[in-house]
């Protein structure tokens, strides 16, 4: 599931689909998860929460998470990313706070909530069913905030280089970035920030900028009307050669071919 970026149009995505492990990483969109299959571990912040088969997790916008898959078995979930624009009546939640714990048991998810992600799986993308999207949205927000423990959401943020780094991306993937910069501006050496790609996100440092530019420039070609060289210039790449190369290499396709896919 791919973050949304373009927060000035009331998106949604959702699907359901495979788990699978997903480095650290944060949005503007909450995200919804219901586990279907199996099991999945969801790290917010620098905590991690089990999930079983029924169990429901609200993350709210601009917290870092991740997830991770421990079960040899198969696993799924339903994913939705939801741009907080869905949901007006809970804006200053949204913005201001974040729960204790991210994750509702399966005997306390309220049938509702079930049946509103379930619903949205019949128009997973906006221009099908928006206002259904709103009404969705709201109906399951209702039903889970009221079981949360909320926090101020500044407190579950963190000084550590992880969180630093994910933060940092987050901010500047589409502009001119190399890592000598990167490690300059957060103050670290380039070997130990190098070491954090490898260790931490299992990933070098161009392929994590690439999966960030690469993920905002789906959303533009699925939520926007503007051209392969103005998504390439606006996603950060500095040739659309280089952006054509990237993304055929990850979805074995054209940009101009994922556009014209169903999603």
């Amino acid at each position: 599931m791919k973050p949304i970026y373009e927060e000035n149009e009331e998106t949604l995505e959702i699907a359901e689909q495979i788990s699978c492990h997903i480095p650290p990483h944060l949005h503007k969109s909450m995200e919804l998860v219901s586990v279907t299959e199996g099991t999945l571990e969801i790290g917010v912040g620098t905590e991690l929460y089990h999930m079983e088969k029924g169990d429901f997790a609200l993350v709210f916008p601009e917290l870092i998470h991740h997830y991770q898959v421990f079960n040899s078995e198969s696993c799924k979930a339903i994913y939705a990313l939801a741009s907080p624009l869905l949901a007006p009546g809970y804006t200053k939640e949204l913005q201001q706070f974040c729960p204790v714990n991210p994750v509702i048991l399966a005997q306390e998810v309220h049938p509702d909530v079930n049946y509103a992600l379930r619903s949205m799986l019949v128009y997973p993308t906006a221009s099908q069913g928006h206002v259904l999207h709103q009404a969705f949205i709201q109906i399951i927000l209702a039903r889970t905030l009221p079981l949360f423990e909320m926090i101020d959401k500044s407190s579950v943020g963190s000084n550590d280089i992880i969180y630093q780094t994910v933060s940092y991306i987050a901010a500047h993937y589409t502009e001119e970035l190399t890592l000598s910069k990167m490690a300059h501006d957060l103050g670290i050496s380039q070997s130990s920030l190098s070491r954090v790609f490898s260790g931490t996100f299992h990933t070098n440092f161009n392929r994590y900028l690439n999966e960030a530019r690469l993920d905002y420039a789906c959303s533009l070609l699925l939520h926007s009307d503007l051209t392969i060289l103005d998504i390439c210039i606006r996603a950060g790449f500095d040739s659309q050669r280089t952006f054509n190369r990237v993304f055929q290499e990850r979805y074995h396709m054209s940009p101009r071919e994922y556009r014209k896919q169903p999603h």
